[in-house]
């Protein structure tokens, strides 16, 4: 529930103003969008106040909106916008399926300590893939930091503490959460690592997990190899991640997925894509394709790489 608020700042440049406000010493409690911040609540001394460069914007609701499913190609080389923490976010679902979902692809262009704090989210479900280079992050009840490397993947459940600490130069990940719209919530009082470990521990009904793709197989899947994540059963069933690559067939043709997010984003490599007509897919490049459609991938380089995720229906609160 969102504090009572005492005072409320209305600016045009939300995070110069943001970053003057924590010189003089305010306290953030909450920001949101994470990719492109436009309000937040601190503390001063006691009294809350609301800063914000879109005074007319909803915040974000208690459920679920309403899933809107459609065709969606977004290109790699897009222009990215600067999110949270200084990291710089592209967005992958422009209308977010009616604010069902977001998927950003996000850069840390300068490598060394992040400028993150411990802090947590309300949300249904959410994933972060690495692309590229690594990232050092730190988990409740989770142990000590640990380096996640180019094809692992964390589930980050409910209300989890987490931090980014430190990354490569140039490092990229993948984000998803459900719903789109949600704010990151700031824990002062808890300090990470927190020196307990419990790895079965659940979060709202979802457990922590960490994929290691150096210690992953790889079986067939619908005429290509697939590495499994274990999100399916990390998160009781909401969402499958895998990583796709050429087979033993010449095309990877999907089965129509019974559920509601069906994603693509190119790790690397090329492939066409045929769904309602042939789209050639490049590095970077990600697609969305409607629940119980059916879609294939053909002309694949020998290089190629896909993240490909699906999610079932969520609860209707997050």
């Amino acid at each position: 529930m969102s504090p009572a608020i005492d005072r409320e700042l209305v600016c045009t440049d939300f995070n110069a103003e943001l970053e003057r406000l924590r010189g003089l010493g305010l306290r953030l409690d909450v920001i949101y969008p994470a990719d492109e911040p436009h309000t937040a609540i601190l503390n001063d001394n006691g009294r809350t106040v609301r800063l914000t460069s879109r005074p007319d914007t909803p915040p974000p609701s208690t459920g679920l909106p309403a899933f809107h499913p459609e065709f969606v190609l977004t290109r790699g080389g897009g222009t990215s916008g600067e999110g949270r923490a200084g990291m710089h976010y592209r967005d992958l679902i422009p209308n977010r399926l009616g604010g069902r979902y977001i998927a950003s692809h996000i850069t840390i262009s300068e490598g060394g300590l992040v400028n993150d704090w411990v802090h947590f989210h309300h949300i249904a479900f959410q994933l972060i893939f690495v692309r590229k280079g690594w990232v050092r992050v730190v988990y409740e009840d989770q142990g000590e930091p640990f380096v996640m490397q180019a094809g692992d993947l964390v589930v980050q459940p409910p209300e989890i503490r987490h931090r980014v600490l430190e990354s490569s130069s140039g490092a990229e990940v993948v984000e998803i959460s459900c719903p789109a719209l949600h704010e990151t919530f700031a824990d002062h009082d808890l300090n990470l690592p927190n020196g307990r470990i419990d790895p079965a521990r659940r979060f709202k009904g979802q457990r922590f997990l960490h994929h290691s793709a150096k210690d992953a197989q790889w079986a067939p899947f619908d005429g290509a190899q697939s590495q499994e994540t274990g999100v399916r059963e990390a998160i009781g069933g909401l969402a499958e991640v895998r990583t796709l690559k050429p087979g033993s067939s010449a095309t990877i043709a999907i089965a129509p997925h019974v559920g509601e997010l069906v994603f693509g984003f190119v790790l690397e490599g090329s492939a066409e894509l045929d769904y309602c007509g042939n789209m050639k897919l490049a590095p970077a490049d990600a697609f969305v394709i409607p629940p119980g459609e059916a879609w294939t991938l053909s002309v694949m380089s020998d290089d190629f790489r896909l993240l490909h995720v699906t999610s079932a229906v969520p609860s209707k609160s997050a």
